[in-house]
């Protein structure tokens, strides 16, 4: 009978003890990931019953802009699903005016429409309603402003409603970009 030198069998018990290690690993990095974040849900989300048009929070969108931009500050809401929510006027030299409901979501850097205000004061929600990345260009810039301004810390909410307020008043929030 020939017995195998130690040589032979130390590359074999260095295979099965590499494979022993994967082996745990893998079983921790898959208790670990199930772990990490939980699936996002949306709240329910109703538009609001009235607002004033008389005491916006104003916010710059865009220099030499022919239209002014503000949000009603009793309609801004900071939701448990970590959506800022609040109408958001945009007005005419004219005075004519484009009422949104919205809502902007700091952590994916989005903002969704909820629903429009018609001539005649109702809101027509929108049932096809999509998150959409804040830009720099097109329709989103007014809400991507809001966001720089004082709704968003980076991917966080500023805070409460009575803080963004405050951030949008002061400007303190652009000041650090």
């Amino acid at each position: 009978m020939i017995l195998p030198s130690r040589r032979r069998s130390q590359p074999l018990t260095l295979v099965l003890a590499m494979a022993a290690l994967f082996a745990t690993a893998n079983a921790l990095h898959a208790q670990t990931s199930s772990q990490e974040e939980p699936v996002w849900m949306e709240s329910a989300v109703t538009p609001p019953a009235a607002f004033k048009t008389e005491s916006l929070q104003p916010f710059d969108v865009m220099r030499d802009s022919a239209l002014s931009y503000g949000i009603d500050p009793g309609s801004l809401t900071v939701g448990e699903d970590g959506v800022v929510r609040f109408v958001m006027v945009a007005r005419s030299a004219s005075g004519a005016l484009n009422v949104l409901f919205q809502g902007i979501r700091c952590a994916t850097a989005e903002t969704k429409t909820y629903a429009r205000l018609s001539d005649k004061g109702n809101w027509n929600a929108s049932s096809k309603a999509e998150w959409q990345e804040l830009s720099f260009r097109g329709p989103t810039r007014p809400a991507m402003m809001l966001a720089r301004q004082g709704v968003c810390d980076g991917k966080a909410v500023m805070g409460s409603p009575q803080k963004i307020l405050s951030a949008l008043k002061t400007g303190v929030a652009d000041r650090y970009r």
